[in-house]
C-alpha cells in the first residue's frame, strides 16, 4: 500500500501504472475468451485500469480536484451509447482494478483481477452451452395461402421452439410476412429448414437470421 496524501513518489507512481497495464491486459484477455468483441473495446479495457489509477493518485485527498474529475466523468457518461451485460461488468472489472492499484492495494489487486477473471471464464463456459441462441426467421408468402398451422411441422422438426411473432403485408398487400422468434434443434441445419418452407411457400422469400436485441442492456 502507497501512504500519504498529497504526495506520491514516481517510482511508486510508475509501479503502480506498470501493474495496472499488466492486469488491464489480463482483464481484456479474460474478455477476449468469452466470445465476440472488438478492438476499441478490448483496448479500453487494457487502458482503463490505469487511467483510473492515474485518476486516484492525482485526486490522493484532494477535495476540490476530486469534484472536478466527477464532473468531467459524467459528461463523458452522456457522449457513450448503452452497453451489454458484459461490457458494463467488464468496465467495472477494470475500474475496480484500476481503484484498487491508485490506492496502492497492489497485492489485493491482482487478487481481484485473478479470482474475478477465472469466475467470469468458468461461469462463461458452463452457461455458455446452456443458452440457446434465438433466431428470426422471415417467410413471404402469397396472400391466398392460410399461414396459420402451414409450416408447423417444418418447425417441429428443426426447432426447439417457434413463436409467431409478426404477421404483416407487404409488396401493396399481395403477400404476406410471417416472423417466427425460433431456437434451433440440435444439429439442425438451417439450409435444410429453408429448403423445406420453400418447397411449401412457392419459393417466395425465407430468410433466418440471428436475434439481436438489447435485453441483455443495462
Amino acid at each position: 500500500m502507497i501512504n500519504g496524501a498529497g504526495s506520491v513518489s514516481v517510482q511508486a507512481a510508475l509501479l503502480c501504472t506498470c501493474v495496472s497495464l499488466v492486469l488491464g491486459l489480463v482483464i481484456a484477455a479474460v474478455y477476449m475468451l468469452q466470445g465476440e468483441y472488438t478492438k476499441n473495446f478490448v483496448v479500453t479495457l487494457l487502458l482503463l485500469p490505469a487511467l483510473v489509477q492515474a485518476v486516484i493518485m492525482l485526486v490522493n485527498g484532494n477535495l476540490g480536484t476530486g469534484v472536478a474529475i466527477m464532473g468531467a466523468f459524467s459528461l463523458v457518461r452522456f457522449r457513450s451509447v448503452p452497453g451489454t451485460s458484459r461490457e458494463i461488468s467488464g468496465v467495472f472489472y477494470a475500474i475496480v482494478v484500476g481503484l484498487a492499484t491508485g490506492m496502492g492495494y497492489l497485492a489485493y489487486a491482482a487478487m481481484i483481477t485473478v479470482i474475478v477473471g477465472a469466475v467470469m471464464l468458468f461461469f462463461y463456459k458452463v452457461i455458455g452451452h446452456v443458452g440457446v441462441q434465438q433466431h428470426l426467421l422471415r417467410i413471404v408468402i402469397s396472400e391466398d395461402l392460410d399461414y396459420e398451422g402451414v409450416f408447423e411441422d417444418i418447425l417441429q422438426k428443426y426447432t426447439k421452439t417457434a413463436r409467431l411473432i409478426q404477421v404483416k403485408t407487404i409488396n401493396m398487400g399481395s403477400m404476406y410476412e410471417l416472423r417466427y422468434e425460433i431456437a434451433l434443434a440440435k444439429d439442425a441445419s438451417v439450409k435444410a429448414m429453408i429448403d423445406d418452407i420453400r418447397t411449401r411457400n412457392a419459393n417466395l422469400t425465407v430468410n433466418c437470421s440471428r436475434v439481436l436485441t438489447s435485453r441483455e442492456e443495462l
